[in-house]
Order: C-alpha cells, then structure tokens, then sequence
C-alpha cells in the first residue's frame, strides 16, 4: 500500500468518526428540552461537521477519495442512544453520559492515529487540534452532566 493511501485510510476512519458524531449530537439535540442542551448539542455538531471538512480536504490533497457517510457501529450506537432515552423518559443525564461515551471513543480513534509518527506535520497539527477540542468538549459535557444530577 502506498503512503498517500495508508494516510487517506487512517483519515477516513477519523471521518466516518466525525460524521458519527455530528449526527449522535444531532439526534441527542432532538432528545432534550434543555435550550442550552439543545444549543449545547447544536455547537458539538457544528464543530464536528467541520472536522469532517478539514479531513476530506487532507484526503483530496492526498489524491484519495473520502468516505461519504458514518459507520455501522456510530449507527448503532445513535440507535441506543434513542432507545434509551425513550425508556428513560428523555432523561438529559442518560444522553450525555453517552455522548461522552461516544466521545472518549472518538478521541481513543484520534490517539491510536496520533501514535503512529508516520504522518506529516500538517496532518498532525489538524488532528491535535481535533483532539484537543475533543478532549475540552468532554470535560464541557461531564461538567453539564453534573449540572444536570
């Protein structure tokens, strides 16, 4: 496998990642009556359709074509996600403590990514700097999450 591919695959994962997440958040939007939850929710989302740009911007440079929607796993777990809220009557503390699930999944995806030293600096500034937001959205959500208890 040449390099551009290898590359272009490991950013693709992290895409079909972000695409996961900008719906999980757009589906846990729909499950809350917090307007600042909802705002919340609608901000995480916004964030993560822009990382989904950044990267298919790098895997087109790349000369690779991106991935076109989420995984079967981010499906599944967005489904959970409505299931349980359905039985616990929409409860707000349910559905962020799985976004923060889904979070600390994607930033492991980001730190199994970061570990291997083969990408360019460029590549690796970008997805710091997801990571990062990744990290700080966390922290935000288990702060809202102990608001909410």
């Amino acid at each position: 496998m040449k390099y551009s591919e290898e590359i272009s695959n490991k950013l693709n994962q992290l895409l079909e990642k972000n695409y996961d997440a900008e719906k999980g958040y757009l589906n846990a939007m729909e499950q809350v009556d917090s307007s600042k939850l909802k705002m919340f929710f609608k901000r995480r989302a916004s964030e993560r359709s822009e990382f989904a740009k950044e990267l298919r911007t790098e895997i087109l440079q790349y000369g690779e074509i991106p991935e076109d929607s989420g995984s079967l796993k981010g499906t599944l777990h967005r489904n959970w996600m409505t299931l349980k809220s359905t039985f616990t009557s929409n409860d707000e503390e349910a559905i962020l403590e799985e976004a923060i699930k889904g979070e600390k999944a994607s930033l492991e995806e980001y730190n199994d990514v970061l570990s291997e030293r083969n990408l360019p600096p460029s590549i690796d500034s970008l997805l710091i700097k997801h990571k990062n937001a990744i990290q700080a959205a966390i922290n935000t959500e288990k702060l809202h999450e102990e608001l909410v208890s």
